[in-house]
């Protein structure tokens, strides 16, 4: 079915009746972003980012702009989702992980990061790059959106990965990767507040979440497959065995139930939202599913697999995958819009 016909079918079931569901926005590390209706769940749009390699994905809270995170180019990249206009921000070195919050952009800088995209056809895993590595403390580079350039930096541990804030919007929580770490900011200033180390947990923290009653934080741990639950205050309540690397990882919307995406295990498994027992797991079969998201009615749930070039569709009651829809170029990141709660993006 081509792009016509889905954009038409799309607007005959609106005219239904049936309320739209909205679209999903996928980052490929090859490509750019490529569009998905959720009402027909096909492939509708390519994005030129006019950038290289991105990653990290964000919306705005009127959905107007798209931002990415350009690994090659050391930039975002805000596109106008109506117009395709591209203004490309220098932010600095290896940005990945995008949060857009309170009007701002707030991306994760790799500067200590050797790493470079795969050669085609080349299998590599992201930790081959680590061994070595001299040990640069990173930036989470801030974007003005309405200026429309970087204001601020803030400084963090080396290799900054995951970014998430409090419930009161007062701190800024950023994982570390290369120091074990887990930081957190004052907002406003970006000082340092609190050093929280996994080291006696775990190694290489990725993921980071906030949940939705603002209780707990959960973050990844990806070299020792589980998880930490923090407190408010962060503090550590209990550590959670996963399979093997996990990395994405989300709250639903009602906050009693925890997804995480195990890359090598090839699982998105589920716990319970306050107790963190396991309850539920999928057997995926893709490779490297890193980052999902649900949709906007919490329905279903999106998990962009890079190495299998799909995105899987799961229903969220019954985890059970409806669909597997093609996205080449080794897909990312994965947000959608109307914003929904997900590894990469939460709803204020």
């Amino acid at each position: 079915m081509n792009l016509l016909k889905i954009a038409l079918l799309s607007i005959f079931l609106f005219g239904c009746g049936n309320p739209d569901r909205g679209k999903a926005y996928v980052t490929s590390q090859k490509g750019g972003v490529s569009v998905i209706d959720l009402n027909t769940m096909e492939l509708v749009e390519e994005i030129n980012v006019g950038a290289n390699f991105p990653r990290g994905i964000g919306v705005t809270d009127d959905g107007e702009y798209l931002i990415t995170a350009n690994k090659a180019d050391a930039n975002l990249s805000i596109i106008n989702i109506q117009t395709k206009e591209v203004k490309n921000i220098d932010v600095g070195i290896n940005p990945e992980f995008v949060r857009v919050y309170k009007g701002q952009v707030f991306v994760s800088t790799e500067p200590s990061s050797k790493g470079k995209p795969p050669a085609k056809g080349e299998v590599r895993h992201e930790e081959e790059d680590d061994e070595d590595e001299e040990k640069i403390p990173a930036k989470v580079a801030v974007v003005d959106l309405i200026k429309g350039k970087k204001i601020r930096e803030i400084t963090a541990g080396p290799e900054t990965e995951g970014i998430e804030f409090s419930k009161d919007g007062k701190e800024i929580i950023v994982t570390n990767e290369a120091d074990n770490s887990i930081t957190v900011h004052d907002f406003e200033s970006g000082a340092l507040l609190k050093t929280f180390s996994t080291e006696p947990y775990g190694l290489r923290p990725r993921g980071i979440k906030i949940s939705p009653d603002g209780n707990f934080y959960v973050a990844t741990l990806e070299f020792s497959d589980n998880f930490i639950v923090l407190d408010k205050e962060f503090n550590h309540v209990k550590t959670v065995a996963t399979g093997k690397s996990p990395y994405g990882i989300s709250f639903n919307s009602k906050g009693d139930k925890l997804y995480v995406a195990a890359g090598r295990a090839k699982t998105l498994e589920v716990f319970d939202g306050k107790d963190f027992t396991k309850v539920n797991e999928l057997k995926t079969e893709g490779k490297r599913c890193w980052h999902f998201t649900f949709t906007p009615d919490n329905k279903d749930i999106m998990l962009a697999c890079g190495r299998s070039d799909e995105i899987l569709l799961i229903d969220a009651d019954t985890l059970s995958i409806k669909k597997r829809i093609s996205v080449a170029g080794i897909p990312w990141g994965i947000v959608t819009y109307p914003k929904a709660i997900g590894s990469l993006d939460q709803v204020n």
